[in-house]
């Protein structure tokens, strides 16, 4: 019942971790908060505990697709619709209200927003899809946003689909896009029941099947290798076989990886923050995986009660709830 839940808060804490210390180099960030590095939330845009663009939109993708749903409409012309409303919350043009995000006034708040979704998004006539790039752009802001399309269908072949497409609105590369398709299957997957390493094998399975998917699955299958062994990575470490994080393959390796070794929600979100690079967005999605995993029970408490906007994601969760069935 909660899973859901879970991976939605899960990536919210993630992100808020990494948003503290995003654009930080690892020595820096020893040198603030100790030799294991960041261990709790800390200040970032003016309060402890804040989330990013990374949240924001993932919860516009929600609402996009609950609102597809009870409508009977395209879901990928609702998403977009809904980053348009994202993007009115970041300063962007007046559009057409539906939904309940833009009732929030903690919504309406910046936080280094990526510019390639920005750029994207203020032409409302623009619409890139995976056959139509409007790009070449392989950044981690469609990956970051993409895990709540797990809940649109138990289809696999569908849900891949629905998350590249929506991934590929603001990003044009395959990278960009399938890195979406992948971690929207693999915490569908991991809500019904199979482990990480087995919903990564069904992912696998879809993502092969698309054009330009090698050097996605290249990272893939590193991800997988090495945490198959169990060996708990440094920075150090997974700078060198991931890069930084900003693009969607090395987002989706890292925080995949940190999945695979954690010992707890706790253990897996410090792995996947402490780098040198895009730490909310690698936080954002291993906390996906692991809160789909664990569910809100899996999340420390401290966390749970000092997220930002919190009470927008509960509610967010139980109108998804409602609306797809997910709480039985």
């Amino acid at each position: 019942m909660d899973k859901f839940r879970g991976s939605l808060l899960a990536g919210a804490v993630g992100d808020a971790l990494g948003g503290a210390i995003e654009f930080e180099h690892m020595d820096a960030i020893r040198a603030r908060f100790g030799p294991a590095g960041l261990t709790d939330f800390a200040p970032a845009y003016g309060k402890v505990g804040a989330i990013t663009d990374d949240t924001q939109m993932t919860l516009f993708t929600l609402e996009g697709l609950v609102i597809a749903r009870k409508h009977g409409t395209d879901p990928l012309w609702d998403v977009r619709a809904a980053y348009g409303r994202w993007l009115h919350t970041q300063g962007g043009p007046a559009v057409r209200v539906e939904g309940w995000l833009l009732d929030e006034p903690g919504m309406f708040s910046q936080r280094a927003p990526g510019t390639t979704c920005l750029s994207a998004l203020y032409d409302e006539e623009s619409f890139g899809t995976t056959s139509d790039h409007i790009n070449n752009s392989k950044g981690c802001g469609g990956v970051m946003r993409a895990a709540p399309v797990a809940l649109w269908s138990e289809d696999v072949d569908e849900v891949f689909a629905l998350a590249a497409g929506t991934a590929a609105i603001t990003h044009g590369h395959p990278s960009g896009f399938l890195s979406a398709g992948v971690l929207a299957v693999i915490v569908q997957q991991v809500l019904v029941g199979a482990s990480v390493m087995e919903a990564v094998a069904e992912a696998r399975e879809e993502l092969v099947r698309w054009d330009e998917h090698e050097e996605l699955l290249e990272v893939v299958d590193l991800a997988v290798r090495l945490g198959s062994r169990g060996k708990r990575p440094t920075p150090e470490l997974i700078e060198t076989l991931f890069g930084g994080g900003w693009v969607g393959e090395e987002a989706l390796g890292i925080g995949l990886y940190a999945a695979l070794v954690a010992e707890s929600v706790e253990d897996g979100l410090l792995l996947a923050v402490n780098i040198s690079g895009d730490s909310d967005s690698t936080g954002s999605v291993c906390g996906n995986i692991l809160g789909a995993r664990d569910g809100v029970e899996g999340i420390p408490r401290r966390w749970l009660e000092g997220v930002e906007l919190g009470e927008v994601l509960e509610r967010s969760a139980d109108e998804a709830g409602g609306t797809f069935g997910v709480y039985g």
